[in-house]
């Protein structure tokens, strides 16, 4: 991951050769939020309320004219309470990640037909303390706990594992 500028102090650029997706048809632009603890081992993992036993990282959609690091502090707030209280930004994964949507999650989420999956800009938060109390949402997530990123790989839900492998094992 490459250094992201602290807190909200502007646009995060995008790396040489990438594109910003947001004005593609087949993938839905989003962005995912990696929150680690002060050990610098363990990162925040949070229970899907839709799926127990899945354990994901917050992630949503892009919206319209939406900078990535705008849109990675909106999520995170939206999903776990979390804001600048808890958390700094420090870096941003160089290349935007890409997987696809199994068949049965395109039927659902594809609707028009258009979209085959997400494309994501990955951040690295740094909890600023370790007893920060994330509140997750209810809608989305009901539990959080401190976990090494080789088990959230694990438990992530196996459209995402290999997007999850490769962004956490660059940590």
């Amino acid at each position: 991951m490459r250094p992201s500028p602290g807190g909200r102090s502007g646009p995060v650029p995008l790396g040489p050769g990438t594109v910003h997706p947001v004005a593609g048809q087949h993938f839905r632009a989003g962005v995912v939020i990696v929150v680690r603890h002060p050990d610098r081992r363990r990162v925040l993992a949070f229970e899907r309320s839709d799926s127990p036993d899945d354990w994901q990282l917050p992630q949503g959609g892009l919206e319209a004219g939406e900078e990535p690091i705008e849109g990675a502090w909106r999520e995170l707030f939206e999903e776990t309470g979390l804001g600048e209280q808890h958390v700094i930004a420090r870096a941003e994964y160089p290349d935007w990640v890409a997987y696809e949507w199994p068949p049965e999650v395109m039927r659902e989420h594809g609707r028009d037909g258009k979209r085959r999956g997400q494309v994501q800009k990955w951040f690295l938060f740094d909890a600023l303390h370790p007893d920060i109390e994330p509140t997750p949402d209810g809608s989305e997530f009901v539990a959080w706990r401190w976990v090494d990123p080789e088990w959230l790989v694990a438990h992530v839900i196996e459209m995402r594992r290999a997007a999850y492998a490769r962004v956490l094992g660059s940590l």
